[in-house]
């Protein structure tokens, strides 16, 4: 089986952590993408009681409102109130920007909009993918982007630090992701034709923050979605980046599919037998 190659495209989280989203940026400062931030909502011990993922659509001359859900995901309770949760917490975080402006119009309208996909479901694994921004000034959104994967067989998230539960665990992987970043972006320099000064200088800020952003510690792999084999197993391992984290933000989104063979020496014993090497 060939390595998978980083995608570009516009992680799991605990059910315990929830987020804080970003809220109103100067009109010089870059917006940060959002990062789960422990403690901040915890989800009753016990069943989930139900959650209906309703549609929203919004739309006000202070403010737009746009979220939508995967139908599927309401048949599994827990993470249906994560995503619930986490969508509620970005339009909070929204609300609380609009009245900040007590009253004012905006230059342009501030707003919300959020996707969540589904991205694999099995009897084993079930996997959404949220993605989006939210406007409150600036010169562009903040992203939005998270990944949810949810083990029904075992009623529990499966968030990084689980799946790799050694800090030493994390080198490989760092390893493996940092090699495909730079060996795309020396392409990329090349398709472009930086020679010189030029070149040096981007490759300066370019490596520096795949190094900072790919450094070896599970919150800077926290994002990932399953690439899976014909007969429900995970072959790959697709570890998402916002904006800002591996690439500037006109890059977008930067994904690195990392296979089963460089993960499962390093995956804890309770989920090995979730993968199946090529």
């Amino acid at each position: 089986m060939s390595d998978f190659p980083r995608l570009k495209q516009c992680a799991a989280v605990p059910v315990l952590l929830l987020v804080l989203l970003v809220g109103c940026k100067r009109d010089d400062a870059p917006p940060a993408a959002v990062t789960p931030l422990p403690g901040e909502v915890a989800v009753p011990a016990g069943p989930a009681a139900p959650v209906v993922l309703k549609d929203v659509i919004e739309t006000t001359p202070g403010y737009i409102v746009g979220i939508s859900y995967p139908a599927r995901a309401a048949a599994y309770p827990p993470l249906a109130q994560a995503l619930h949760a986490y969508a509620e917490a970005a339009r909070a975080e929204l609300m609380q920007a609009v009245a900040g402006l007590k009253g004012a119009k905006p230059r342009a309208p501030y707003d919300l909009s959020l996707q969540f996909s589904m991205v694999v479901e099995t009897p084993r694994l079930v996997a959404v993918a949220a993605d989006g921004s939210t406007y409150t000034g600036g010169a562009h959104g903040a992203p939005l982007v998270e990944r949810f994967v949810w083990l029904p067989q075992l009623q529990q998230m499966l968030a990084a630090e689980q799946l790799i539960p050694s800090v030493d665990g994390w080198t490989p992987v760092s390893a493996y992701v940092r090699e495909q970043l730079m060996t795309e972006l020396s392409a990329s320099m090349d398709e472009e034709a930086l020679e010189g000064d030029v070149r040096a200088g981007q490759m300066s800020l370019r490596s520096r923050m795949i190094d900072e952003g790919t450094a070896p510690a599970a919150a800077n792999f926290a994002r990932f979605e399953p690439v899976m084999n014909a007969d429900g197993s995970i072959r790959a391992l697709r570890f998402v980046f916002p904006p800002y984290q591996v690439a500037p933000y006109v890059e977008g989104t930067v994904t690195v599919a990392v296979p089963a063979r460089v993960l499962l020496p390093l995956v804890a014993a309770d989920y090995r037998p979730l993968f199946r090497q090529g």
